[in-house]
C-alpha cells in the first residue's frame, strides 16, 4: 500500500477519527466488503486470496466480540450470533464453500441495516 494513495488514507482517517458507533459501522462495511472479495478470489480459485480475506473478515468479526458492552441482555446473544460467523467462515474456508460466505455476509448486512437505524434513531432531530 502507498502512502500517497488518497483511498487509503481516506479510510485511514475514516477508522481513526471514528465515534464508537461510526467504528462499528465501518467493522460491518468492512467485513461485508472482505467476504465479497473472498467470493471473487475464490470463483477464479486464488486460495491465497481468499483464505486471506475470510482471515479479514474473521478478525473483524473477533474485534465486534470484544467490543461489546457485556451490561446488556443482547450482547449474550450478539455473541453467540458472532462466533456461528466466524465457525462458518472457518468451514467455508476449509471446504471452499461460496454459499457459507454468503450467508455469514447476509448476517452481517442485516446487522448493519439495523445498526445504521439505531444510529439514524437516535440522532437528535
Amino acid at each position: 500500500m502507498s502512502l500517497n494513495n488518497p483511498y487509503q488514507a481516506y479510510e485511514n482517517n475514516q477508522v481513526l477519527f471514528a465515534k464508537g458507533e461510526e467504528l462499528t459501522l465501518l467493522l460491518y462495511k468492512g467485513a461485508i466488503k472482505f467476504i465479497e472479495q473472498a467470493k471473487l478470489a475464490m470463483a477464479k480459485d486464488d486460495w491465497t486470496r481468499t483464505n486471506n480475506r475470510i482471515i479479514r473478515a474473521q478478525n473483524i468479526i473477533s474485534e465486534l466480540m470484544v467490543t461489546l458492552n457485556m451490561d446488556f441482555e443482547i450482547s449474550q446473544s450478539l455473541v453467540l450470533l458472532y462466533d456461528y460467523m466466524k465457525q462458518r467462515l472457518i468451514e467455508a474456508n476449509i471446504k471452499k464453500e461460496a454459499e457459507l460466505l454468503t450467508e455469514v455476509q447476509g448476517m452481517l448486512a442485516e446487522l448493519l441495516g439495523t445498526w445504521t437505524e439505531a444510529m439514524n434513531a437516535a440522532r437528535p432531530t
